[in-house]
């Protein structure tokens, strides 16, 4: 029997490496259900190969071109993800929730109890809404698989051991393309600097997270909460190769260093198969196990890090201030409206403020909270950047 399954933002990079991961196993699968925000072209592709019944496009534009395909006159094709209910007549057996930012909260606390199985690649649905994310979870009785790389490599390194056991996990950063980078010139960094990641092909958005380390400070954020383990035994370590994922020392004095190879297919191919399947990877290459050269983090040129010291140890409506903060400024950088030096600058400053300060202590208790809190600091920094 096919296992069917639904991908939330399939024509980003995550989605499309699942697409081609199914490709070659397209017997196995039935896709429900695929969605885009505007990349509509991409999606019918998908669709037709597939013979996809369901397509979500956020953007409205983007739906109304799409609904003048001749394929879409014979499908189901909605422009937001009300109408989840009629599409999943009974749980699905794996969805992919890829959407990025804020946007792909609510989908993806929506989409949890129409499916056994969910990959979550959000960071910002996991750091904003876990709490969130982990009640309807446990409601009803869907498994979680994280698929961020350090997170899907700290997951598998934990299989069957007790979480109180653990000493420290190392979550470890390429550096970027700033590494050796003079940090006496680092106002002068141009876009297309920012987005050339040395390791890794991806959005122009998180290349630049990469650049900055925010990307490190939100996934110490996420394994903090998905792993229910405190800050103090959280660290970040330079790893310029990107071939150690995730360092997991134990108090019984064990440790265990978790390798894969330097894309994405091996934990969605492990997210979707469960471990069960035979994936082809590289064999170990011992010129890098060799010289893995390891570093510590320099708080001059990567400053970002300090903001770690601000995180409330209790999961807040804060880290709503923070991505909502780091999306607007990385947004206002790429539109050449401020400098690479002024997305830390800024930051800080307004992480400082007291009307946000005092989300320390308020809890997320429903989506509308986050969504409110996200319109009000881009108002704030609207009239900061102008």
């Amino acid at each position: 029997m096919k296992r069917k399954i639904a991908i939330l933002g399939s024509t980003g990079s995550i989605g499309r490496t699942l697409i081609e991961i199914i490709k070659k196993d397209k017997k196995k699968f039935e896709i429900i259900l695929l969605s885009t925000d505007s990349n509509y072209k991409e999606l019918l592709k998908q669709a037709k190969f597939f013979n996809v019944k369901n397509l979500i496009i956020n953007n409205s534009l983007s739906y109304l071109e799409a609904k003048k395909n001749k394929f879409s006159r014979n499908i189901n094709v909605l422009n937001n993800f009300d109408g989840l209910k009629k599409i999943f007549k009974k749980k699905i057996d794996y969805t992919m929730s890829s959407i990025s930012g804020i946007e792909g909260l609510k989908p993806t606390i929506e989409v949890i109890k129409h499916t056994k199985n969910i990959a979550i690649a959000n960071k910002e649905a996991i750091i904003c809404g876990w709490d969130l994310i982990r009640n309807e979870l446990k409601k009803n009785k869907t498994n979680f698989i994280p698929v961020d790389s350090e997170h899907f490599s700290i997951w598998y390194a934990l299989k069957g051991i007790d979480s109180n056991i653990i000493d420290k996990i190392y979550l470890t950063a390429s550096g970027g393309p700033f590494l050796k980078y003079p940090v006496k010139k680092f106002h002068k960094i141009k876009i297309k600097q920012a987005v050339k990641h040395p390791n890794w092909n991806m959005g122009k958005k998180i290349s630049v997270d990469s650049s900055t380390m925010m990307n490190k400070i939100f996934e110490i954020i996420e394994a903090k909460k998905i792993f229910d383990v405190p800050y103090k035994k959280l660290s970040i370590i330079i790893h310029p190769k990107s071939y150690v994922h995730a360092i997991l020392k134990f108090k019984n004095g064990l440790t265990k260093i978790i390798v894969h190879d330097t894309n994405m297919r091996i934990p969605i191919s492990n997210s979707l198969y469960f471990s069960n399947q035979t994936i082809h990877s590289k064999k170990i290459d011992l010129k890098i196990l060799n010289n893995l050269e390891f570093q510590d983090i320099n708080l001059k040129r990567f400053p970002v890090v300090k903001i770690l010291n601000k995180l409330p140890e209790k999961s807040s409506l804060f880290e709503t201030i923070l991505v909502s903060t780091n999306d607007k400024l990385v947004k206002s950088f790429l539109d050449d409206k401020i400098k690479f030096t002024d997305i830390y600058k800024k930051m800080n400053t307004i992480l400082e403020l007291n009307e946000f300060k005092k989300f320390k202590k308020l809890k997320v208790k429903k989506i509308d909270d986050i969504i409110n809190l996200n319109n009000a600091v881009n108002d704030k920094l609207n009239s900061e950047i102008n």
